[in-house]
């Protein structure tokens, strides 16, 4: 073997190494205590047995004030205590052209949010099991916001 092989091998070896590092330090991490999040379908059957409401958080992904809700707000432990006695979490991305069942239709995610009003993220919107909206928030809500709106849903 002459230098610059030798030279190459190094080089393509560090950036194999560089590479696996980078990658295997990016995967989506758990977040603790998080609202166990269902699709709408699952959520509307369950709401219906239980009697209680849907909580739906329409997101997108690239939404920084989404994520900060996801690893700050909905993990809090009184916000879980009042999303649990409540309400049935849903979650969908609003910009998403993936099908959805709601009331037996198929429907887009992103269709679906309009339909409800939801046209800027993060959305919380409170429905029915039958899909009315019994209210909505648009933006970022802290965990005493989010509480405070979930503590009142017909408010």
């Amino acid at each position: 073997m002459n230098k610059r092989s030798i030279i190459l091998l190094v080089i393509a070896g560090f950036l194999g190494v560089f590479l696996y590092s980078s990658l295997t330090s990016v995967k989506p991490k758990v977040i603790e205590n998080a609202p166990d999040w269902r699709v709408l379908e699952a959520a509307q059957i369950e709401a219906r047995e239980n009697d209680k409401l849907i909580m739906l958080d329409v997101y997108e992904v690239g939404c920084k004030y989404c994520r900060a809700m996801e690893r700050e707000v909905y993990p809090d432990t009184t916000v879980r205590i009042v999303i649990d006695q409540g309400y049935i979490p849903a979650k969908i991305d609003g910009n998403s052209e993936e099908l959805i069942r709601f009331n037996g239709e198929q429907i887009s995610e992103k269709d679906f949010a309009q339909s409800k009003g939801a046209y800027a993220f993060p959305t919380v919107i409170i429905l029915t099991p039958e899909g009315k909206v019994v209210k909505k928030r648009t933006g970022f809500m802290n965990i005493d916001e989010l509480r405070q709106f979930l503590y009142n849903p017909g408010s």
